[in-house]
């Protein structure tokens, strides 16, 4: 049995798609409607995972796995591979652990916010406002991560997952014309990362307009 992504395009899921591919592991994908403005769909999704999000893997022997950085973390345990995520005891694995988990908590979840503020406030009004919140903490997460990023990679000349979430999350808000004109290392990382043949397929399909 492969592994079996459940995914959205252009979601979550194609930093784990990503992974996958890198590290040749055959899998399956299931397509999966629109969770925000489809309720019907979220709540039947919630029989996969109960949080009712992308990405959800399950593995080839039935386990539910959800999370990004913990699906990042046991696929490269999974292909006994470095190539990802560095080893235990490698230079580089205490700052890919700190930038992994601050980009899923700082920047990534409050998405789920940001996208759907009226299901948190009240009124249009506050909707908007807490809108425009999520988006200024999210630009000023991003400067930060701006100042720690190295060159030509996140880690400097090491590639690693940290870099496929990058070039996968630059084209959320607030889209690639802001990361060139505010953080430029950034920019200059997801280039590269899209560039990578191995990934091509996946960005193809995933970002389709580029």
């Amino acid at each position: 049995m492969n592994h079996v992504l459940y995914e959205r395009p252009g979601w979550g899921s194609a930093m784990i798609e990503a992974q996958l591919a890198l590290y040749g592991i055959a899998h399956e994908r299931v397509p999966v409607a629109h969770l925000y403005s489809d309720e019907a769909a979220r709540d039947a999704f919630r029989k996969i995972n109960p949080a009712g999000q992308v990405p959800a893997l399950v593995l080839p022997d039935g386990t539910l796995m959800t999370e990004s950085a913990a699906i990042t973390l046991h696929l490269a345990d999974a292909a006994r591979s470095d190539a990802l995520v560095p080893a235990p005891g490698a230079a580089e694995r205490p700052a890919f652990l700190r930038w992994l988990v601050f980009l899923v908590v700082q920047v990534y979840a409050p998405f789920a916010i940001g996208d759907r503020p009226e299901k948190f406030v009240p009124g249009a009004e506050a909707a908007a406002a807490l809108a425009g919140k999520v988006r200024r903490l999210r630009e000023d997460m991003w400067r930060v991560a701006e100042a720690a990023a190295g060159a030509p990679w996140f880690l400097g000349e090491r590639f690693s997952a940290l870099d496929v979430f990058v070039c996968t999350m630059t084209h959320w808000t607030p889209r690639r014309p802001w990361f060139d004109a505010n953080a430029p290392k950034l920019a200059r990382i997801a280039a590269r990362a899209d560039a990578l043949p191995e990934l091509a397929a996946v960005w193809r399909r995933n970002f389709p307009n580029g």
